[in-house]
Order: C-alpha cells, then sequence, then structure tokens
C-alpha cells in the first residue's frame, strides 16, 4: 500500500499536515488488523520513501519524531498480536538510536506468524535493484557467484524483501495513479488498485473493495485464459 492523502486530508480541514500523518497512523492500526482478520499473510507499507527528504524540513522532522513514536508505542502491541515487523529501506541516514530501535523491533517480532507486516522507510524501488545488483556483483567477483549463475532467484534473495512472496495486491489511496518508485521489481506482475480515498479516510470497507476487485481479476502470467481455465480444471479435479 502507498499511503497518499494525509496533507491533503489535513489542508482541507484547515489542520496542520502533520495532523493527517497523525490520522494515517490510526488507519495503520485498522488495517493490521483487518488483514489479520481477512487472513492476509504480508502487508507492505510505504511509510517514508527517498525522495520524501526533498519535502519542507519542518514536516520531515516532524515524520522522523512520529515514527520515533510509533517504534516507542507500537511494537509491543504488534508483538501481542503476533505479528511480525519488517522495516525496509536504506537506514543509514536514520539516527543510531532509531536503528536500534528499528533492530530490537525485529528480534522482538521475528517469530510472530499471523501477519507478516513490512514498512518501508527511507525506500525506493531503484535503490533496492541497485544495492542488491551491488551485492550480486560483489559475489561474483568473490567467486561465490558465476555470471551464468544469476537469475530472477538470484537476485530477489538480495533485494531487502527477500523471503517475502510477491505482492498479488498494490492498493493507493489519494487519487493518484503510479507506484511512485515502490517495489519496482516486486510489483511485476501485481494487480494495481487506484482509489479516490485519502489515506486518512481508508477503512476496512475500502481494503474490501480492493481485495473484492483483486478476485475479479483472471491472473495469467503470460498464459492465455483458456490455459489459465484448463490449469484450474486440473488442479480442482
Amino acid at each position: 500500500m502507498i499511503m497518499d492523502g494525509n496533507g491533503r486530508w489535513a489542508k482541507s480541514r484547515g489542520m496542520p499536515r502533520i495532523a493527517g500523518h497523525h490520522q494515517g497512523v490510526e488507519v495503520v492500526r485498522e488495517m493490521v488488523k483487518s488483514c489479520g482478520s481477512m487472513g492476509i499473510e504480508y502487508l507492505t507499507l510505504f511509510a517514508f520513501s527517498s525522495e520524501n527528504w526533498r519535502r519542507p524540513q519542518t514536516e520531515v522532522r516532524l515524520l522522523m519524531e512520529l515514527l520515533k513514536s510509533a517504534l516507542e508505542n507500537e511494537v509491543k502491541k504488534l508483538h501481542r498480536n503476533n505479528v511480525r515487523l519488517r522495516v525496509i529501506g536504506d537506514l543509514a541516514p536514520f539516527p543510531k538510536r532509531m536503528q536500534k530501535m528499528i533492530v530490537e523491533a525485529e528480534a522482538l517480532t521475528a517469530a510472530n506468524t499471523s501477519l507478516h507486516l513490512q514498512v518501508a522507510v527511507n525506500y525506493g524501488g531503484r535503490w533496492d535493484m541497485l544495492q542488491a545488483t551491488r551485492k550480486v556483483a560483489e559475489a561474483v567477483a568473490n567467486g561465490e557467484l558465476t555470471p551464468e549463475s544469476v537469475d530472477d532467484t538470484v537476485i530477489e534473495s538480495y533485494l531487502s524483501t527477500a523471503g517475502a512472496p510477491e505482492p498479488d495486491l498494490f492498493i493507493r489511496t489519494g487519487g493518484e495513479s503510479r507506484i511512485s518508485n515502490f517495489l519496482l521489481w516486486q510489483l511485476a506482475y501485481s494487480e494495481l488498485y487506484f482509489t479516490q480515498t485519502l489515506w486518512p479516510d481508508f477503512n476496512a470497507s475500502e481494503l474490501r473493495k480492493a481485495v473484492e476487485h483483486f478476485s475479479g481479476r483472471e491472473r495469467r502470467f503470460g498464459r492465455t485464459g483458456d490455459q489459465v481455465e484448463l490449469a484450474e480444471n486440473v488442479s480442482d479435479a
């Protein structure tokens, strides 16, 4: 999910942009709960992109404080609800204290199984592919891999989402119809769902609409519809 529209939601109500981000945290709580109840096993949220550093410094500082507050206040709740937390992105620019909090949160929730929650911070799809490519190049240079052995599976093992399945459904709120450098490799065969609803107004009902839309799609992965139907009939036999 790209959680878009927090600032516009606040502005339309004569409130500071950060108020929209605070309301957005409430929606995150609802989405975690709703995904768990719907049997969704993986949820990845785009919380802060590598391009978001270009925003006004006051807003960036407040977003960092909001992230720190979420780590302090939400991790134990996630753990109690059997949710595993994983933070993906380039964490190097963050304060050492925040990096330590992230490591501790991931360690605390590592064995949880009800929902795998991935939060992307200082993340960009191009960055992810670049850092994976560099690691593959290093492995080849060290003799751990040969150029001929490098395939999709190898590259995926070096992405920040390694071990997680490719997303089935991509959701973006806020009316924009683009993926904005999010999970560029991983979204190759995902179904895309765009909604005008601003993130602070997104709720369990809106999530169900998106899932119903996904359920009505025929996922062919390069095959014809007849091939898909035949494969389904064989699996049901």
